[in-house]
């Protein structure tokens, strides 16, 4: 289902849930606003799930870890806050995962290094806090968009050299 593009306005509504049949769900470009409904949950179809650059609000919820076909996640450009959820480690075959430009806050999980299909992890312009999990380097070759946050040194070596910019004033 793809509305993306349409200046929608409100809030996603909790009977998404419903449609679990759905495979691809794009949702992006309009001016959402509102939480993500954990009914999103059900969607256990789902390959892709872009709600970039709406206006969502509030936490991504933690069912979103019962997804596990999902292979894209692109939630950026909005206004989440909170933790990433630990519950991302079910995600087992995601390669693209987007979480740029919102406000969350917190460390990375460990479990994103069970992703080892991942090719495209984008953490950058949130306030995420603490060090870079070492478990980052099992995903291959792939690196990491994390510049603009709070994460403290030292860096793994796997990606020492393009962590790029971070507010390091509250690391010990």
């Amino acid at each position: 289902m793809s509305l993306s593009r349409n200046n929608l306005t409100g809030s996603i509504p909790s009977e998404i849930g419903n449609l679990t049949n759905l495979t691809k769900l794009y949702l992006y470009n309009n001016q959402l606003t509102g939480e993500i409904p954990s009914d999103i949950g059900n969607l256990t179809n789902l390959t892709k799930l872009y709600l970039y650059n709406n206006q969502l609000t509030g936490e991504i919820p933690s069912e979103i870890g019962n997804l596990t076909n999902l292979d894209w996640l692109s939630l950026s450009s909005n206004q989440l806050s909170g933790h990433i959820p630990s519950e991302l480690e079910n995600l087992t075959n995601l390669t693209f995962i987007d979480l740029r430009y919102n406000y969350l806050t917190g460390s990375i999980p460990f479990s994103i290094g069970n992703l080892t299909n991942l090719s495209d992890l984008r953490l950058d312009n949130n306030q995420l806090t603490g060090n870079i999990p070492d478990q980052i380097c099992n995903q291959g070759d792939s690196t990491p968009s994390l510049s603009n946050n709070q994460l403290c040194p030292p860096y793994p070596s796997c990606i020492e050299n393009y962590v790029g910019t971070q507010d390091t004033s509250d690391c010990n």
